[in-house]
């Protein structure tokens, strides 16, 4: 039970940002960096580690402006998916659960959590300042609570799904009153 709390931890983490938690799983790998990590162990350290900095140094600066939003946005939202599955195979250590089946789930919480940060930009115009610092933070609370508290940070991934599927509701409720009034 323990493992898929981590798994799910982690993938919530990669479904709000996808540079921020490969870069500290790779970190928190010490001098082996993603040497354990699937799909990344075949690409050289050195470059993984250039590319992983830049994105996430673009992810926290870009993501406090529109455009910056926008375009992060697009690139996350077809990397989410294969973020979030390598994310969840590499927190499942040793668990009797298929390969596929957490690549699967990890995958699928990660899309789901990145569509949502998606309705709510569109919903709201943009997102505000302080919501793109609570993205930032929570990524990397998520991440870290995968291998140091594997049951608080699977509890905030099941919070943050129960959130997708209120926002969901709310966004029909509110699609269906608009087009009442027309």
């Amino acid at each position: 039970m323990v493992e898929i709390f981590a798994i799910l931890s982690a993938s919530a983490a990669a479904g709000l940002r996808i540079g921020i938690p490969l870069l500290i799983i790779g970190l928190l790998q010490g001098s082996n960096l993603w040497s354990q990590t699937p799909i990344l162990s075949h690409i050289s350290p050195q470059i993984l580690l250039v590319i992983l900095t830049s994105w996430s140094l673009l992810e926290f600066f870009g993501s406090k402006k529109l455009l910056g939003q926008r375009v992060i946005q697009v690139v996350e939202l077809f990397l989410s998916p294969l973020v979030g599955a390598i994310m969840g195979l590499a927190v499942a250590s040793a668990t009797t659960t298929p390969a596929w089946l957490i690549a699967l789930t990890g995958g699928l919480l990660a899309l789901v959590l990145q569509l949502v940060q998606i309705g709510w930009f569109y919903r709201l115009r943009g997102l505000p300042l302080w919501a793109a610092f609570l993205q930032d933070t929570l990524c990397i609370a998520l991440v870290l609570f995968a291998f140091g508290a594997p049951w608080q940070g699977g509890l905030i991934a099941l919070i943050l799904l129960w959130f997708a599927v209120r926002s969901a509701k709310q966004w029909y409720d509110w699609r269906y009153q608009k087009k009442r009034i027309y």
